[in-house]
């Protein structure tokens, strides 16, 4: 009945300890990919780039600031979006819906709004063709 009990015991602790590192794993940022960076012919020194943002399940992007010539048009492509730029309205967006963000955004929420679903959006950016950096972590 001891061994019974301390087999238990172990199985118990050794689930726990499995459990507990991958749940802080289920938090990570989001994946970018580039989808298009294109010169625009009829504006001199801009450029149009989309990259599209994949957010595991409960994924969140860190505070960040956009680059300072960036005018961006967001697109959730699937799931839910919870964002906030600079002083507006925390917001979840849904898959059709979108927002757009000023230049020298700052970004201080941009997460999956759900922690069982993963969301997707789509980010086209018009920005100064020499501006490599689209984001820029604030810490």
């Amino acid at each position: 009945m001891k061994i019974r009990t301390l087999v238990a015991v172990a199985c118990a602790a050794l689930a726990f300890a499995v459990a507990g590192p991958a749940s802080a794993h289920d938090v990570r940022a989001e994946t970018v990919t580039p989808k298009f960076n294109q010169a625009i012919p009829n504006i001199p020194g801009k450029s149009l780039v989309v990259v599209e943002v994949d957010y595991a399940a409960g994924a969140a992007s860190p505070p960040h600031m956009h680059a300072k010539s960036a005018f961006i048009y967001a697109y959730v492509i699937s799931g839910a979006i919870e964002s906030k730029v600079n002083d507006g309205e925390t917001r979840i967006y849904k898959a059709g819906e979108s927002w757009s963000e000023p230049p020298k955004a700052t970004h201080s929420i941009s997460r999956n709004a759900s922690k069982t679903t993963p969301a997707k959006l789509l980010a086209v950016f018009v920005v100064d063709s020499d501006e490599k950096a689209l984001t820029t972590p604030i810490k």
